[in-house]
């Protein structure tokens, strides 16, 4: 499978190392995972005894340190990487979680496994996207649900250049492949996946709760 997508190369963790340790994009960062916290709850998976919970593609781990403190002390999250040299650092930041190596095209689980699977920042990176969505489907109990995050165009873009960053790509950040706006998400993850219960606008992201049994959209800015 030929591949346009070089994650190898790329470096997700300056949005928590750099960009993330000044005000503004601290302040971003924690509208980010507050966003997130909102889906866990409007899920209402964390009221199960037992929650079995993956983050899929988790790079360096900061985003999973975020994840653990959201979620019950009895939920079992784990975590994976594509790239083999993040998973150590993963692990490191997270002693607590298993964190391992493998393709969200191929996932190593069986099917119906997980209560929840979180997939932030991945699917803009992704060849085919749809692909990746079809395995977490496969992954996800029935009644399971997911909460996925993307940059929202044209946004993101116009803060990229409002900072001076990748001018050439009018806005477009490197190894970013798919862009989407808030509704042309829902449509694209309410075709390739299932329905679309909470959309939810951070800047400069977009965040959804889909799962694979029916509930209606909402939008909430």
């Amino acid at each position: 499978m030929q591949l346009k997508a070089s994650p190898e190369q790329e470096d997700f963790a300056h949005k928590y190392t750099e960009e993330g340790q000044g005000k503004i994009g601290s302040k971003l960062i924690d509208g980010y995972f507050k966003t997130v916290e909102d889906l866990v709850a409007a899920s209402q998976k964390p009221e199960k005894k037992k929650l079995n919970a993956i983050e899929i593609g988790c790079g360096e781990g900061y985003s999973t340190v975020r994840l653990r403190e959201m979620l019950p002390k009895t939920a079992q999250l784990s975590a994976s990487e594509y790239v083999g040299k993040l998973v150590p650092k993963a692990q490191e930041l997270n002693p607590d979680v298993k964190v391992i190596e493998e393709s969200v095209y191929e996932l190593t689980h069986k099917d119906k496994t997980f209560d929840m699977v979180f997939f932030l920042e991945v699917l803009e990176h992704l060849d085919y996207p749809d692909k990746a969505l079809k395995e977490i489907s496969r992954v996800l109990k029935d009644d399971g649900v997911l909460i996925l995050g993307v940059p929202r165009e044209p946004v993101w873009r116009g803060l990229n250049m409002m900072r001076g960053k990748y001018l050439k790509e009018f806005g477009n950040t490197t190894g970013h492949l798919n862009h989407w706006s808030g509704s042309s998400l829902v449509k694209y993850i309410e075709k390739h996946f299932g329905p679309v219960a909470v959309r939810k606008n951070p800047l400069p992201w977009t965040l959804v709760l889909a799962s694979k049994q029916g509930s209606s959209t909402q939008e909430d800015s």
